[in-house]
């Protein structure tokens, strides 16, 4: 009767596990796909333009071509501006960069956040 069973199990698509596997499988060794941290880059974007408009309009207070009567705002903008201006273009250019898969860079190199 046993033998009986084990008959029907072969039938059932069961298989014997091969003994001469080395427990590897070429699946394990590749790399998958880079995921793209969107929201991050976002707001590197983000960043990066507010920060490059508040230091253009510093920088014309200080030059005179926007009204002397704002002069208060000169030193907060610039500072502001190069605050949000500094990470936003770091974490721009790491995405370019890992965008045109330069050696070194990856998009694994950008913080991400949820």
């Amino acid at each position: 009767m046993s033998r009986l069973r084990f008959n029907n199990r072969q039938r059932d698509g069961y298989s014997k596990v091969p003994t001469d596997d080395s427990g590897f499988s070429d699946a394990q060794f590749e790399m998958p796909p880079p995921k793209i941290p969107w929201k991050a880059i976002s707001l590197a974007t983000f960043l990066f333009v507010v920060g490059t408009t508040l230091l253009i309009v510093g920088s014309l207070i200080v030059t005179g071509h926007i009204d002397t009567k704002y002069s208060d705002r000169l030193w907060p903008m610039i500072l502001l501006g190069g605050i949000m201006f500094l990470p936003g273009a770091y974490h721009i250019r790491i995405a370019y960069y890992a965008y045109k898969e330069y050696p070194g860079y990856s998009f694994a190199d950008i913080p991400e956040f949820e």
